[in-house]
């Protein structure tokens, strides 16, 4: 094991790379459906107000235990009270579970971007044409470790010459991408209209079940409770200022979020002359239905094809900081070298994927509580385990180690303007709204609830 922790070279680095674990298949594809399901405008105030309160605590504390403790999770709780060892082992599952069905879906995103590169895309207008790829056995096979082998040879060139490297130089030029394809997209005729719905906030649209999605889909967008910001915070160097740090990550993850909405909703309201359910076609919207708005548009095999580019960065991004996780835990744990931990974590992220990527065909008849395996794998850790990492981590913060611990930590570096905020939302606000999402995601699960 090596005597000296990785570390980024400073705060831009930390940020670009972190703000890249958030970034994710969760914004381009999760939060537009979700946006248009929930109420457009009312949707996206709400998102923006927990992201400020909730999703700041939050990331402000795994952050501050990662550089507090130089640990990843499983080292960090246990330094922290050692009757929290449990926690970080709960914790090193989440990102364990993700990686192999999240990387299954990052094979189907390169496949896309291969066929809109090859001037295939007229093909992918077909209604049977995505169903037909997953239901395969070989293609999305593949594909998929096509995208797992990219993941690893990032990441196998470490924390300075990998992943921020790679993040300094994705990062802009998939803003760049999402500011210039939105922008377009605004253009066709009928579009204005879904910009309306997007960003207008009605108070009609306002419920519970919004206030619920938002908050779910703030946990799963901005990377928390699955040991990734406590292992990059265990990178960052001691002089780096944290709280402008979480503030820039939550602008790049809230504005790469928005921009998809923006990209998506309005172009898709157009071609569908408003018909809500093209709008909550989920996993469709972007494989099945935007296929069908690109095939409309002028010089719209670029524009796929730019769209798939930049869905591929996001993708990566998130799987990078989702391997390093998983191998910072093995490494910290067992004394590997980088390079071993490497192959074995491929290894065993290729042998879980595989379910994932059959459960849609061969083994479609194999249903966990009625789901396949890649929806199982999803509901289990982000519906279940981190809302319970989150609130149990709030609960340690809050009320065993107190706030004033992480205060600290911030304040070594730099002035903690909110803490005041902090302080509130982690021993208040968090505990209860990570308990309500935990229960209302199970009891949903298995029909009790609708939401």
């Amino acid at each position: 094991m090596e005597k000296l922790r990785s570390s980024f070279t400073g705060k831009l680095g930390f940020v670009l790379a972190a703000a890249g674990s958030a970034v994710g298949l969760g914004n381009i594809w999760r939060f537009p459906y979700l946006a248009a399901q929930y109420g457009g405008g009312m949707f996206l105030l709400v998102y923006i107000i927990l992201a400020v309160t909730f999703g700041f605590a939050l990331m402000i504390a795994e952050i501050a235990i990662g550089r507090k403790t130089g640990l990843s999770a499983i080292g960090a709780y246990k330094k922290l009270d050692k009757r929290f060892s449990f926690l970080g082992y709960i914790a090193a599952l989440v990102p364990i579970i993700i990686l192999p069905y999240y990387s299954v879906i990052g094979g189907w995103v390169t496949k896309y971007l291969f066929v809109y590169l090859t001037g295939n895309s007229s093909a992918a207008v077909s209604d049977n044409y995505f169903t037909g790829f997953i239901g395969s056995v070989s293609e999305p096979i593949i594909w998929f470790l096509a995208f797992v082998g990219l993941t690893f040879l990032i990441v196998l060139f470490g924390v300075e010459k990998g992943i921020e490297k790679v993040s300094k130089i994705i990062m802009p030029v998939l803003v760049v991408l999402s500011v210039a394809i939105a922008i377009y997209g605004l253009t066709i005729p009928g579009a204005f209209e879904g910009f309306l719905y997007y960003i207008t906030p009605n108070i009609e649209h306002f419920s519970a079940k919004t206030v619920v999605a938002a908050m779910g889909q703030l946990f799963y967008s901005m990377s928390l409770a699955m040991g990734i910001m406590i292992t990059y915070g265990s990178y960052m160097k001691k002089d780096v200022n944290v709280e402008s740090s979480v503030h820039q990550i939550e602008i790049f993850d809230t504005g790469i979020a928005f921009f998809a909405g923006l990209m998506i909703i309005p172009a898709v309201f157009a071609f569908s002359g408003g018909d809500q359910a093209a709008l909550n076609a989920g996993p469709g919207l972007m494989f099945v239905t935007l296929p069908k708005v690109f095939a409309s548009m002028p010089a719209g095999n670029i524009i796929g094809g730019l769209f798939f580019l930049l869905v591929l960065f996001a993708a990566l991004t998130s799987s990078i900081s989702l391997a390093e996780t998983v191998i910072s835990i093995f490494r910290d744990k067992l004394g590997w070298n980088r390079i071993f931990t490497c192959i074995v974590v491929l290894i065993g992220c290729i042998v879980l994927g595989l379910p994932s990527s059959l459960g849609n065909g061969i083994w479609s008849n194999i249903k966990i509580i009625g789901m396949d395996f890649l929806t199982f794998f999803d509901f289990i850790s982000n519906n279940v385990i981190m809302p319970i990492v989150a609130l149990l981590t709030s609960i340690l913060v809050g009320y065993i180690i107190k706030p004033k611990v992480i205060i600290e930590e911030i304040e070594s570096s730099s002035k903690f303007k909110g803490k005041k905020l902090f302080s509130v939302v982690i021993k208040y606000i968090a505990p209860v709204c990570l308990f309500i999402i935990l229960i209302t995601s199970v009891l949903s699960a298995f029909g009790l609830m609708k939401i």
